[in-house]
C-alpha cells in the first residue's frame, strides 16, 4: 500500500497515547468551537445501522468507534446520514468533516482526502440461495450480472475482472452500480443480479438476516485497508483522530466495541495517518 505517513504526528505508539478531553483545545486548537460532523448511512451493517431502539440513532462498529475517539478528544460530534456513494464527494467538499464509514484508502481518494487506517478489509461475493450460477472465484463471473455500490474498490475490482474476462476471449461481466449496499442486496434477492461485490463483514451480517435468500460464494482480501478520511487541510482534526484511536485501542475501548458486534479483532492495525 503506496502512502505517506503524516511526519508532524510522529511514530507515537498506541500505548504512549490517553485520553485528554480537558486539553482538547491545548491539543487541537484548530478544533476549538467546533461540533464535528461524521457522515454515515445507517445502512452497513455491522458498521453503522439505525438503533432498533431508537431509530434516530446509530449504532455499529464504526458509529461506537467514532463517539469513543470524540470523547477521548473531548470535541462534541453528529453524525450525518446520507447514501454511502454521496459520502465521499461531500467529504472531499467540506460538507461533512468526516466519512466514517466502511471507508478503504486508495491513493486516487488520497489525491483530495487525508485518512487514518485502522483495519484490514476484505470484500464479500453474496449470490442467491443455493449459489444458481456456480460462482466460487474471480474467474468464475465472465458474462453473468455483478452489482456493488457505486465508487467503491469492489466496483473496480468488478471492472478489473470483466477486463480479464474480455482479455481471455470470455464475455465481459454486466455491471450494475448502486447507491448503497442493500440495495445491492436487493437486486439479487429480485433477480436482477447474479452476485454482488460487498465489504466481508456487511455481507455476513446480510447473510446472516437473509439466510433463506442469500449465501456467501467466496471472499477476496486485497490488503485493502478501512479508514477514516477527512478533506485534506485539517491536520487537527487527522491529528486527534490518530491519536484518540490509538488511545482507545491502548485502553481496549477498541476491542470492546469489535467484540460488540462480532467483527474478527485480528483484523485491526495501529492506527496511521495515509495523505496520499
Amino acid at each position: 500500500m503506496a502512502g505517506l505517513v503524516l511526519a508532524t504526528l510522529g511514530a507515537a505508539k498506541a500505548d504512549e497515547v490517553t485520553c485528554e478531553p480537558a486539553k482538547a483545545v491545548a491539543k487541537y486548537p484548530g478544533l476549538a468551537g467546533k461540533t464535528i460532523k461524521i457522515g454515515q448511512d445507517g445502512e452497513s451493517v455491522p458498521f453503522s445501522m439505525r438503533d432498533p431502539k431508537d431509530f434516530n440513532k446509530l449504532i455499529g462498529l464504526d458509529a461506537d468507534l467514532a463517539r469513543a475517539a470524540f470523547a477521548c478528544v473531548g470535541v462534541p460530534m453528529d453524525f450525518s446520514i446520507g447514501t454511502w456513494a454521496g459520502l465521499i464527494p461531500a467529504t472531499m467538499a467540506g460538507q461533512i468533516d468526516i466519512m466514517w464509514d466502511t471507508l478503504l484508502y486508495t491513493p486516487e481518494r488520497a489525491k483530495k482526502m487525508d485518512f487514518v487506517v485502522y483495519m484490514n478489509a476484505a470484500t464479500g461475493m453474496l449470490v442467491a440461495k443455493g449459489n444458481p450460477k456456480n460462482v466460487h472465484a474471480l474467474g468464475d463471473i465472465c458474462s453473468i450480472t455483478a452489482t456493488t455500490t457505486l465508487g467503491t474498490t469492489q466496483e473496480a475490482m468488478l471492472r478489473e475482472a470483466s477486463i480479464k474476462c474480455v482479455a481471455a476471449g470470455k464475455p465481459a461481466v454486466n455491471i450494475i452500480t448502486s447507491s448503497d449496499m442493500p440495495s445491492g442486496v436487493r437486486l439479487i434477492q429480485n433477480g436482477r443480479a447474479d452476485l454482488v461485490a460487498i465489504n466481508k463483514f456487511v455481507g455476513e451480517s446480510l447473510v446472516a438476516a437473509n439466510p433463506t435468500t442469500i449465501e456467501s460464494a467466496f471472499d477476496v482480501v486485497t490488503g485493502a485497508k478501512i479508514a477514516v478520511g477527512t478533506a485534506k487541510g485539517n491536520p487537527d482534526l487527522i491529528k486527534a483522530i490518530r491519536d484518540a484511536m490509538a488511545a482507545i485501542r491502548a485502553n481496549g475501548t477498541e476491542k470492546a466495541i469489535y467484540e460488540r458486534y462480532k467483527v474478527d479483532y485480528s483484523l485491526t492495525t495501529e492506527p496511521s495517518v495515509l495523505t496520499e
